[in-house]
């Protein structure tokens, strides 16, 4: 029988909130004030933290790539959703095979994608359900999936979850560069100013999906072709060109794996979601232009 993904969008969702999935209170973190950066220079980047790894607390892992785009989409929300029913928690990797453009959940498509160029070269645009802006996935890109039960702790917020992922992932990362990996704007990881991957989060009650696009060995003059300028940035960019702003890591994807996998413990081998219910979502979302072209 397929299965019906229903939306119902809560007022908290329809202006931008996300409510955790825990009922109790907690005082809220004390205020620290902070002195404005001069004119003319950028602020202060996080340099991650040491994050010591739980080794009591593992995780599954997926290596596991779809044979399509709008499968690799379903994938990762497949996973969510069964980690809001109880399931496990995942973190799963994957490389694209051919090109295709995902764009953020609230992205207007005549803005953030160059649909002719698209069109000319014969390349999909789909929608996921996480935030963000709009990306390409390449060939020479690993994606990352970690889907995590939001009692975790740092994963009551947004903002908490963000700080507390990037920081794990930028700390794994570190080593394998020889250069401190920084987060800037919202959920960048850098090189100095230069970005290699950009991260979204999907929140349920009691899970989430933290996600993001590493580039290593992307053609990022196609990744240029296909999207303008953003319609928003962070200040960090300076209003600079693809070319100019994003870096690739020219690592080996299987020596980012094992970093990742070493990072949150992710030592128990994990089966893809159910091909039946990776079909429905395909159906009911990723393979519908109404969907992908709803903005």
């Amino acid at each position: 029988m397929p299965v019906r993904i229903a939306w119902r969008r809560s007022w908290s969702e329809r202006i931008g909130l996300r409510v955790s999935g825990s009922s109790r209170r907690s005082l809220p973190p004390p205020r620290v004030r902070r002195r404005p950066a001069a004119p003319g220079r950028q602020p202060t980047p996080r340099t991650p933290p040491k994050i010591p790894v739980n080794p009591a607390q593992t995780i599954q892992y997926l290596d596991w790539t779809g044979p399509d785009p709008a499968t690799n989409l379903a994938a990762d929300e497949a996973l969510l959703l069964a980690c809001e029913a109880g399931g496990p928690e995942t973190l799963r990797c994957w490389e694209p095979s051919t090109p295709f453009v995902v764009l953020g959940r609230g992205n207007r498509l005549e803005r953030e994608v160059n649909l002719a160029a698209c069109h000319r070269r014969a390349i999909p645009v789909l929608r996921r359900i996480s935030g963000g802006g709009a990306v390409v996935q390449l060939p020479g890109t690993l994606n990352y999936a970690l889907i995590l039960r939001t009692d975790r702790p740092g994963l009551e917020t947004i903002a908490r979850t963000n700080r507390s992922i990037l920081e794990r992932v930028a700390s794994a990362l570190t080593p394998l560069l020889g250069r401190p990996v920084v987060i800037r704007g919202h959920t960048d990881l850098c090189l100095g100013h230069h970005k290699f991957a950009g991260n979204a989060q999907r929140r349920l009650r009691r899970a989430v999906l933290f996600h993001g696009s590493i580039l290593l060995n992307a053609n990022l003059d196609l990744l240029a072709e296909l999207l303008p300028h953003p319609s928003r940035e962070p200040d960090y960019r300076q209003r600079r060109p693809h070319r100019d702003f994003l870096l690739n890591l020219q690592l080996p994807a299987a020596v980012v794996r094992t970093a990742l996998r070493d990072a949150w413990n992710a030592v128990t081998p994990a089966k893809p979601p159910p091909a039946t219910l990776l079909q429905d979502l395909v159906r009911q979302r990723y393979g519908r232009a109404e969907w992908n072209t709803r903005l």
